[in-house]
């Protein structure tokens, strides 16, 4: 919090612009009811009219948002503006190492559709503002460049439809495929994509490669890395529910295997999501996965699950309490040329093991208990409290990004990671704009204590995004 004093003197040109937007807007749709106000006023006005007012006309968006209108039916633009400032107390668990910022985007996105065929393009520019710890580049900036750009053969209603070109993949909850919204510059593939819709399922294949953010040139896929897979959703196997079987496969070149040779990483994921209802209020979810293949001369054995109960409350605000248990294996010998650490492959990380994204999906028992709540209209709450311990260790503690965080080469002496504790609130003040603010605060426990100097790490932050050239 000691950071958030500088942040005064760094607001980026992005914030210019979406205060440009908002006064647009709101000057617009001031002036919409100006002409007819004095065109009104000098006509007569019969006393029976004094006796009640005249209707209120009904709301409209402010004029950018109502751009559409005036297009062509088969032409859609839209625009996302949104500006986050966050920060952090004892980075690296490092006491004082403290930072606060602004992240800055915009996306302009249009999408032309023809009877069968239709076609997006999104553009993107994500710019940071003040930070002076750890990398300032990708993922914090991506400098203007296409960010999406693809055709689509065939309606979303269609048997058979196909997408081809720069695009989002995403499944389910994203724990292992998505695209990284939180992410200022967020994440997309180079791929084609071939859906399949029966009644009793879909089946989704695709064939990919990810996007690198490139500074000063346009971003590109390729260098080595595939990422193929298909995906299958039935809601006629279970219940009340979804079950949503999957095999993934990962290719990846210049990975350094255990006995320091560079190798190719060729690895398959295989796994299951179920999820749906239970009796008095209940809802489950549960996703499980074992990861086979190898890396250069190391083979790869690794696996993960999760599992989460959901019950819903029939009282006043809405609420609901959460409990869930995240497990991913990590590598029990590093020198035995058996990689055991679970890949998290390219998952939507934010807020699935804590708020403060300091824990990912390797390597790690992670518990929560969440209870949310909405005491006014569209104002939900959020609090969580997650505990953590290593699943070995002589591995490493690894973010929300997948990278490694802390490490005791020759073993740990405890496997307690520590706790946190996590509050969000989020408001949509109207269609087009909405706020979101949270604080996580994470203890750290004996291990983090050994591996780092030990101190606690929180962080901040405050986020409004505003769309506009759409209705909302």
């Amino acid at each position: 919090m000691r950071a958030f004093t500088r942040v005064s003197s760094c607001v980026p040109r992005a914030v210019v612009l979406g205060v440009t937007l908002c006064l647009l807007a709101g000057v617009a749709s001031a002036q919409a009811p100006s002409s007819q106000s004095s065109e009104t006023a000098a006509q007569p006005v019969a006393a029976t009219q004094l006796a009640s007012p005249p209707p209120t006309p009904p709301n409209r968006p402010p004029f950018p948002n109502r751009a559409n209108e005036v297009m062509p039916a088969w032409l859609r633009v839209r625009g996302e503006f949104r500006e986050r400032v966050e920060g952090f107390s004892n980075a690296g668990f490092a006491d004082e190492r403290d930072d606060a910022y602004f992240l800055s985007r915009v996306r302009l996105t249009a999408t032309a559709t023809g009877a069968h065929v239709a076609a997006t393009v999104q553009v993107q520019d994500a710019r940071v503002g003040g930070k002076s710890v750890g990398p300032t580049g990708a993922p914090f900036t991506s400098t203007f460049d296409l960010r999406q750009g693809f055709v689509d053969i065939g309606s979303a209603k269609a048997t058979v439809a196909l997408r081809a070109g720069r695009q989002e993949i995403a499944f389910a909850d994203q724990r292992l495929v998505g695209h990284a919204g939180w992410v200022n510059a967020a994440r997309s593939f180079d791929a084609a994509r071939v859906t399949i819709r029966t009644a009793p399922a879909q089946v989704d294949v695709f064939g990919a490669s990810l996007v690198r953010t490139l500074d000063d040139e346009f971003d590109k896929s390729g260098n080595g890395n595939r990422f193929a897979g298909a995906y299958v959703s039935s809601g006629r196997l279970l219940p009340r529910g979804t079950a949503e079987p999957y095999v993934f496969y990962r290719r990846d070149r210049n990975q350094r295997a255990e006995t320091g040779v560079v190798g190719s990483l060729e690895q398959f994921t295989t796994g299951a999501r179920l999820a749906g209802k239970l009796p008095d209020g209940l809802d489950y979810n549960v996703e499980m996965d074992v990861q086979r293949g190898s890396l250069g001369p190391d083979s790869v054995r690794a696996w993960a699950g999760h599992w989460q109960l959901r019950e819903s409350l029939a009282t006043a605000g809405a609420p609901h309490i959460t409990a869930e248990y995240n497990f991913a294996s990590g590598d029990e010998n590093p020198a035995d040329g058996v990689r055991g650490t679970f890949d998290q492959l390219y998952p939507t990380a934010h807020d699935k093991y804590g708020l403060a994204d300091q824990v990912g999906w390797r390597n790690i028992h992670n518990v929560r208990v969440g209870f949310d709540v909405t005491p006014f209209k569209a104002t939900p709450i959020t609090f969580n409290y997650h505990s953590y311990w290593l699943a070995e260790k002589r591995d490493a503690l690894y973010a929300a990004s997948g990278a490694p965080l802390a490490r005791v080469i020759t073993g740990a002496d405890s496997a307690r990671v520590g706790h946190e504790i996590d509050v969000q609130v989020s408001r949509p003040l109207f269609p087009q704009l909405a706020l979101t603010a949270g604080y996580a605060h994470l203890f750290a426990g004996p291990f983090l204590k050994q591996a780092t100097p030990g101190a606690s790490y929180s962080g901040p932050f405050a986020m409004v995004t505003y769309v506009f050239l759409a209705e909302k």
